[in-house]
């Protein structure tokens, strides 16, 4: 603040011009008292003054808010002061109120919406603007060209229906304007409609003042419905960005489970892979080693082969090694009987053992067959749940239609009473209206008069409508209190609905969060089912390795138990896709809980409309 202050004062030195008084006096106010607002109102600036402060603002300052309203400004001071604001990237927002500003005034507020970029509220009541059509259109194109304003306050600048016209092709144009204020000007029917063909175009303004411009109540209705639509769909943006970025969210975090699930079922195939590529492994060696054993036996066979003619060459030779080599053979012979009994005992032996075995194998599958009952009582059950959890929430629809018919006649009610105070307002507006025409037209036939005769009469009227705006503030503290009684009300349905909303949602969460237990109960049995196969499998392989005879058997039991094992993989897959059937149920209702929110909401909107 008081750098400002030294550079106002440099300024009027090196340009020759004493400073003011009053400028000086609330610079040193803005700079013990700390704030981002510079405060000049009421005081009559010079056009050397205004000159100098243009200097001073053409530089960024510290100041966010300057307030020149009823300063008296020139036609020169004021277009000195706003050229000064052109190329200014601090003040946000700027007040112009009761100065008076005419056709040049209008021309320099056009060029400086056209060039400055960060202004956001500007204040233009009490001024003249709308006199001049030349030069108000000049003021709607730099409105209609500027991207940053989104607070415009006309109020008393006698538009007319012309000037109205040329507003509405600004609007038309322009994309970022939210609240515009044009009471006590001349705008009429044809202005009226077509600020309404402008607000038919534009989705910006959800906030439109037109009271005091001899405008009918159904345009004025027609234009109240156009900005609460522009309000409606504003919100509705909101609420739908918000929604989807949750919905992202829970999206994002449903690919990434999938990706986990599958990445620990690609985990577990090639964990399986890789045992069977190692049973084939173990089994190819064995079955080696079994060749060698046999090629062995070949060989030792062949040798006894050649023994046994070398003995019979022997026999030959000598008859009496005949008698001896026939008792050795008849010996040998019973030997043979013998290890042929053993060999076909033992067989015997592993034949039992297999057919235990092949017992086993089915008693296993049995249990098996038994673990997938139980499995699809527990998604029976499953099914029931849901039945349960869908009556529940009809009922709760149930409640929430006659909540909103218990809303519906309370609007009815707040619309009866908002409808007597608009005809109350709307008497004392009319009164007020006759007031004022009558003082326009006693103005405009002494216009040729003084400046002194007019700036006492300015003074009057200032007085009338400082006492006008007192009893609005009555009108308004009356409205206020019945206002807030509604508001306790509606504050009080809206406890209420929340808290059986809540109830809902938590209960819904609880059921949300039993299923997943079951969900992760059935995956886990359903891994130790694989745990099991991959064992039986293994001991199969074995199985194989040891019995060359039951090999062809044992394969075909293993495709079988392959099958099997497909089979029930298929029946889980089938299981959890009926889950995510269920849990896609549960998100519709969730959803359609949602709609109803809405509905809830657009109802408290229409009620905010009502009020306002």
């Amino acid at each position: 603040m008081e750098d400002f202050r030294r550079i106002y004062l440099r300024l009027c030195k090196e340009g020759g011009v004493e400073p003011q008084e009053g400028v000086v006096a609330q610079l040193q106010e803005s700079r013990s008292a700390q704030g981002s607002r510079l405060d000049l109102s009421g005081l009559s600036l010079s056009a050397d003054t205004c000159s100098v402060l243009a200097k001073a603002f053409h530089k960024d300052t510290v100041f966010t808010e300057v307030s020149l309203s009823d300063c008296m400004l020139s036609e020169e001071g004021a277009r000195v002061l706003l050229s000064g604001l052109f190329d200014n990237t601090t003040v946000k927002v700027l007040d112009l109120k009761g100065n008076n500003l005419r056709s040049s005034g209008a021309e320099v507020l056009g060029q400086f919406l056209a060039q400055n970029k960060t202004l956001h509220r500007l204040v233009l009541e009490w001024n003249a603007l709308g006199v001049w059509d030349e030069a108000f259109s000049l003021f709607c194109s730099g409105l209609a060209s500027n991207c940053v304003l989104t607070q415009l306050d006309l109020r008393n600048n006698q538009i007319n229906h012309h000037g109205a016209s040329e507003l509405a092709l600004a609007l038309k144009r322009n994309s970022t304007l939210e609240v515009l204020d044009l009471r006590w000007n001349n705008i009429g029917l044809l202005g009226g409609r077509s600020m309404l063909e402008a607000l038919q175009n534009n989705k910006s303004i959800v906030q439109l003042e037109m009271a005091g411009n001899n405008i009918p109540s159904d345009t004025l209705k027609a234009l109240e419905q156009a900005t609460g639509h522009n309000s409606d769909r504003r919100s509705t943006l909101r609420e739908s960005r918000s929604r989807t970025q949750v919905l992202s969210k829970e999206i994002q975090t449903l690919k990434e489970e999938k990706g986990r699930q599958f990445l620990s079922l690609m985990e577990t195939i090639d964990r399986q892979r890789d045992e069977m590529g190692r049973s084939s492994r173990s089994t190819s060696i064995q079955i080696g080693q079994l060749q060698e054993a046999l090629n062995e036996r070949k060989s030792a066979v062949n040798s006894l082969t050649a023994k046994l003619q070398m003995t019979e060459a022997a026999l030959a030779l000598s008859e009496q090694k005949n008698q001896n080599m026939g008792e050795l053979l008849s010996r040998l012979k019973a030997e043979k009987e013998e290890q042929r009994e053993q060999h076909s005992k033992e067989r015997k032996k592993e034949h039992e053992d297999a057919v235990l075995r092949q017992g086993k194998l089915l008693r296993d599958i049995q249990n098996l067959t038994e673990t997938n009952g139980q499995l699809k009582n527990n998604v029976e059950e499953m099914e029931r749940r849901c039945k349960s959890q869908q009556q529940l929430i009809f009922e709760l629809k149930q409640e929430l239609t006659t909540s909103t018919a218990e809303l519906k006649l309370r609007l009815a009610q707040a619309e009866d009473r908002l409808e007597s105070e608009k005809r109350r307002s709307k008497q004392a507006l009319d009164d007020m209206d006759s007031l004022r025409q009558k003082e326009v037209e006693h103005i405009n036939r002494h216009l040729e008069e003084s400046e002194r005769a007019l700036q006492d009469r300015i003074f009057k009227l200032e007085g009338q409508r400082i006492q006008l705006e007192e009893e609005l503030s009555k009108a308004k503290a009356a409205f206020v209190s019945e206002r807030a009684q509604a508001e306790e009300e509606l504050g009080r349905v809206r406890a209420q609905v929340r808290l059986e909303e809540q109830e809902h949602v938590s209960s819904l969460e609880e059921k949300l969060r039993s299923v997943r237990s079951s969900l992760q109960e059935v995956q886990l049995h359903c891994s130790q089912q694989k745990q099991t196969i991959s064992e039986l499998q293994a001991k199969n392989s074995q199985q194989s390795i040891e019995m060359d005879g039951l090999r062809r058997r044992i394969e075909e039991l293993q495709q079988e138990l392959c099958r099997k094992d497909q089979e029930k993989v298929a029946e889980v897959s089938r299981v959890r896709v009926e889950l995510q059937e269920q849990i896609g149920h549960l998100q519709a209702e969730r959803t359609a809980q949602g709609a109803l929110k809405e509905k809830i909401n657009a109802l408290e909107r229409e009620l905010k409309v009502l009020k306002s």
